[in-house]
């Protein structure tokens, strides 16, 4: 078994620039033109500093293919060559989803009723199909891919597109990176189609439309996409039914007509309805950002095996040695770690870590999923063939030299020491505390998971509050001379008090946006004892204040 780590460039998110032979694909130098839309107009673009590549994948038949997975598995999958159909309920009745290769050599396409169909081929097995656990699977189809290059994301129902810019030399080239993931997918049991071109809309016309498993050169990019037909601009049904009436079925034809009364019949629709935008989305001429169901991390260790294995913990130190050295050489250190194992037949997990603080120290980082990566099935046969760790969370974490006496850092041995018990029993098990805004003393200070963020610094210690507080207070029994002014003796703990010497009163209202109506005030006093003993007590309302009755007396905190 070998393995092998891969670094990904930074990827550039720059249109490509479009070259053409053809008339009218390109926009004349210095000639401005119109999408169709009420941004301003735009022209052929310089060419960015590194030339986009993005990769398109075509699955024509992911849903059938994986239902057949799934009834092999349970050994009650027909014969292959034998008609076979997914059906979706409709308004009419039931309708053709998907079909096998030889349900459509007997004549039954997508769209059609079933009633037709089966009176078409009378042998035709059909089941009711399964679109959302078709679009889950295609989204963990979608991050199995992240084996090839970091920036995926599933493309409408039966795609999958892919930034591949600064990648494809890891893998021998372009065509050598299109034949291993053809060849993977077969493996699956996947039958796909797939195109690399300088954009996002090239790419996903040449897979569907092209001669498969094509590159497209940034120069002969105008030139390649003018045969294909307008469909292939990812419009409606209906708005290529209207291009083609108008006697424009090949994108080329497109873009030789004048375009200004394209764009005022298209200027206020949506995008699958506006054949100039996709036109100039293809050609580079507007930019087309990548979404992604989530972003990669920056910091990203991956390890290509040539035979798949049953257990990942063996990679561990080599990845977090590589990622660590990343994080390092950018100054950050990790927050949140994930370690993500991609098994050979397409199921995709992972495991995650936090610690309290930011570190880099690659045998942390790798102890702290000990005991943890049992939980990763690999599958009876299957195993995992690339494990990739990640820095889901980094922070800036500058170098800091060690102090001339050679002592540790204790809060680093605390932070870790936190860091393995979350670990292993979870990252609810530790709180601290941490300061709250608050006027009420006893609000002060909530508990907070021991794993989250920072907490904001507590204000410097106000010189008339108590070091030791009371939650909740304590009732005591006063005498006072005056039913506003200070007590003059009180009874704690069955203790009696008579105090000498007293500071106060202190207000604090009730905060009325948390409390309820009807809560009192409180007025406290700071005050001494005859053995000299210093007491916080605060009275809970006033006379005749008309939210209660009698004010009653606590203790909240002692001084010294």
């Amino acid at each position: 078994m070998t393995a092998r780590v891969l670094r990904f460039p930074s990827r550039a998110m720059a249109p490509a620039p479009s070259g053409s032979a053809v008339p009218g694909l390109a926009g004349a130098p210095g000639r401005p033109t119109s999408a169709g839309t009420d941004g301003p107009p735009t022209g052929t673009p310089e060419p960015p500093p590194e030339e986009r590549r993005l990769l398109a994948l075509h699955l024509p038949r992911l849903a059938v293919e994986r239902r057949f997975r799934l009834l092999a598995r349970r050994n009650a999958a027909p014969p292959p060559d034998h008609p076979f159909a997914l059906i979706i309920d409709g308004p009419h009745g039931f309708f053709i989803h998907a079909a096998t290769p030889a349900a459509e050599a007997a004549g039954i396409h997508r769209g059609g009723r079933l009633v037709d169909a089966r009176a078409v081929c009378p042998d035709l097995l059909a089941q009711e199909a399964d679109p959302a656990g078709d679009e889950a699977a295609l989204l963990d189809l979608a991050l199995w891919c992240r084996r090839w290059c970091p920036w995926t994301t599933p493309d409408g129902t039966d795609g999958i597109a892919m930034d591949v810019t600064g990648s494809t030399h890891l893998w021998g080239g372009e065509p050598a990176l299109l034949e291993e993931m053809e060849a993977r997918l077969a493996g699956l049991g996947l039958s796909a189609s797939t195109a690399i071109a300088p954009t996002r809309g090239a790419a996903w016309a040449l897979a569907r439309f092209g001669a498969g498993r094509e590159t497209c050169a940034p120069e002969r990019l105008a030139e390649r996409v003018a045969p294909l037909p307008v469909p292939a601009l990812r419009i409606d049904a209906d708005t290529a039914l209207l291009l083609r009436r108008l006697g424009l079925a090949t994108v080329g034809a497109l873009a030789a007509i004048p375009r200004a009364p394209l764009a005022r019949r298209f200027a206020r629709t949506t995008p699958e309805r506006n054949p100039l935008l996709r036109l100039d989305q293809m050609l580079g001429r507007r930019p087309e950002p990548l979404p992604c169901p989530e972003d990669p991390p920056r910091f990203l260790a991956r390890a290509t095996l040539s035979e798949p294995v049953l257990d990942p913990t063996p990679l561990l130190p080599a990845l977090a040695a590589e990622l660590c050295a990343m994080l390092a050489a950018k100054g950050f250190g990790a927050r949140r770690i994930a370690l993500t194992v991609f098994r050979s037949d397409g199921a995709v997990s992972a495991a995650e870590a936090a610690t309290a603080r930011a570190t880099r120290d690659p045998a942390h980082l790798a102890r702290l999923f000990d005991g943890r990566l049992d939980r990763l099935d690999p599958g009876f046969g299957f195993g995992f063939d690339h494990v990739t760790l990640g820095a889901t969370v980094a922070e800036p974490l500058p170098s800091r030299q060690a102090g001339l006496d050679a002592r540790r850092d204790e809060g680093e041995d605390l932070a870790r020491l936190v860091d393995r018990i979350s670990a292993r029993f979870g990252p609810h098990a530790l709180a601290r505390p941490a300061f709250h805004e608050s006027h009420i003393p006893e609000r002060r200070e909530v508990w907070v998971p021991a794993l989250g963020p920072a907490p904001p610094q507590p204000p410097v210690p106000h010189a008339r509050r108590p070091l030791r507080l009371f939650d909740p207070p304590e009732e005591v029994r006063v005498l006072y001379a005056l039913p506003e002014g200070p007590p003059a003796q009180f009874t704690w703990r069955r203790v009696t008090h008579r105090v000498t010497r007293f500071a106060g009163p202190e207000r604090i209202s009730p905060e009325w946006w948390r409390d309820r109506p009807g809560t009192r005030l409180r007025d406290y006093y700071r005050v001494e004892d005859h053995e000299g003993r210093r007491f916080w007590l605060y009275r809970e309302g006033l006379p005749d204040d008309g939210r209660g009755g009698t004010p009653r007396w606590f203790v909240q905190g002692i001084f010294g």
